[in-house]
């Protein structure tokens, strides 16, 4: 399969490049293809002639996309639905990645995939409408929800708070972590061998893939450290104590409910951190 794949230098990117070892996969950095720019999407997509694109890029920046709008939409939502054309035009597989965010946080159970979306912040609203422009395509398109991906990545725009946790060092402050907001933190590595698994079926349409919480942030820092051997101090904070100019949700677990119908599973969260512990180590 030759994959062309849009945001390879990211956490999720870096994690299709190094573990999609199966398929012919071109990444073009941002310079050379952003999916923004229509006349490059097309271009690339003439060029290389792929059997799946697949969108791992995203304006993500939550508290930026309240202040400029118009570019989150641009991105998020008008360029994905192009980007989903394409891939249909030319009979390729479409597969983009959304987000947690598309919920309210009312809910007290994991989201699941028939759960209606209502989205708090420009950032959510934004994705929400490429998940409607890429359904709408008539293609072979996938829109895969994820939550708090962390991984390795090529560049350093994105500090996770794993990678916190593991750069404290004896004299700095304790870390300050959030405790009453729950999530499904999601290892780029696992989330890449999943979305491997789901485009090689015809079961096209809309799918959650996390490791399964529900967690902390703050609990997921706790065994983070534990998991990593590191006796360092570490403080609950409330959500209203974290200063930002979007709206988070206090809840956006996810449910894998669709993908363990296609019986591909993912592991749990404290797998997650096992796991990318490991993929330090390897590295």
């Amino acid at each position: 399969m030759r994959v062309l794949l849009i945001g390879g230098s990211g956490q999720l990117g870096t994690a299709i490049l190094r573990r999609w070892s199966d398929c012919e996969i071109v990444a073009p950095p941002h310079r050379e293809l952003d999916i923004a720019d229509s006349d490059a999407l097309r271009s690339a997509v003439e060029r290389i002639e792929p059997d799946a694109l697949v969108n791992a890029a995203a304006f993500h920046d939550v508290d930026t996309c309240e202040r400029e709008p118009e570019a989150a939409f641009a991105i998020n939502a008008v360029a994905v639905g192009r980007a989903a054309r394409l891939a249909r035009d030319r009979g390729a597989i479409f597969l983009t990645i959304s987000t947690d965010y598309v919920f309210d946080g009312a809910s007290d159970v994991a989201y699941a995939e028939t759960d209606l979306p209502r989205p708090l912040s420009v950032y959510g609203a934004s994705k929400v409408a490429g998940e409607h422009l890429t359904q709408s395509s008539g293609g072979k398109a996938f829109v895969v929800r994820t939550c708090g991906v962390y991984g390795e990545s090529s560049t350093t725009s994105r500090r996770p708070l794993i990678r916190r946790v593991l750069g404290w060092r004896a004299g700095d402050a304790p870390l300050r972590v959030v405790d009453d907001v729950f999530v499904s933190p999601t290892f780029a590595g696992h989330l890449a061998d999943a979305l491997r698994r789901l485009i090689a079926t015809p079961a096209y349409g809309l799918y959650h893939a996390v490791n399964e919480g529900p967690v902390t942030w703050y609990e997921y820092a706790l065994e983070a450290a534990r998991s990593a051997g590191l006796a360092m101090p570490i403080h609950p904070i409330g959500a209203s104590q974290w200063k930002a100019d979007a709206v988070r949700p206090r809840f956006s677990a996810l449910s894998n409910g669709r993908l363990a119908r296609l019986r591909i599973t993912i592991p749990d969260w404290r797998e997650g951190i096992r796991a990318y512990l490991g993929s330090l180590k390897a590295s």
